[in-house]
């Protein structure tokens, strides 16, 4: 449960936080979190001995800052009136919206990020490991004329990625004419067997040699 702390720049504030600190180290448990930074950003200064529990727990935070930025300080000097009541507010205000988490916890913007990251390799390894088919493709030539070694060249000439090649024959029909049987494996994502026919097989210049195509099998591999 969220704890509110009040005008911790005035004795009021300070002495509601030396109580609620009693038998404590830190705001909320035994370890510092960002309640402590948020906290400490709004008390102006450590209050010494007439508030020992709240001297105590500023020094204890204030140590681990400062091993949070171990460089060596040139040293900074504050001059003019004290801030105003509402300055220590904006102050923790911004430490609440503060990116950096100086005590190595996940804040709930990280852990979303994290889950967005997660999911997205997760749908590229599913587009990786997208399905083949195995095809066994009739290629017909127009006659007994046609001149089926280069048939066969005009055919494997077709190149698109996911699509190959594999062994062929030649099949007699009949009256002299054979027919080339083909093997081919395609990446069913990236190749469609119709399109290859119709767009490839059966446009010019391969259809001078290719009268048509007849898908035999089909198997998914």
């Amino acid at each position: 449960m969220a704890v509110t702390f009040s005008d911790l720049y005035a004795e009021s504030g300070l002495k509601a936080l030396d109580e609620f600190l009693s038998g404590k180290t830190y705001i909320s448990g035994h370890q510092p979190t960002k309640d402590d930074i948020k906290v400490f950003a709004a008390v102006v200064a450590d209050p010494g001995s007439s508030f020992p529990n709240v001297s105590k727990w500023y020094g204890c935070v204030s140590s681990h800052l400062a091993a949070s930025f171990p460089r060596k300080a040139a040293g900074v000097k504050f001059g003019g009136a004290a801030a105003p009541a509402e300055e220590p507010k904006k102050e923790a205000a911004a430490a609440d919206d503060d990116d950096i988490d100086l005590f190595g916890e996940e804040t709930e913007e990280e852990k979303k990020a994290a889950e967005e990251r997660e999911a997205a390799k997760k749908s590229s390894a599913k587009k990786k490991e997208s399905g083949k088919s195995s095809v066994l493709m009739d290629v017909k030539p127009w006659d007994d004329e046609t001149d089926m070694k280069k048939l066969e060249e005009a055919v494997r000439s077709v190149k698109m990625e996911g699509l190959f090649w594999g062994a062929s024959k030649l099949v007699p029909v009949g009256y002299g004419i054979k027919k080339l049987q083909i093997m081919l494996t395609i990446v069913d994502d990236l190749v469609s067997v119709d399109n290859l026919i119709e767009d490839h097989l059966l446009t010019e210049p391969i259809n001078e040699y290719v009268q048509s195509c007849d898908i035999v099998a089909f198997n998914k591999i």
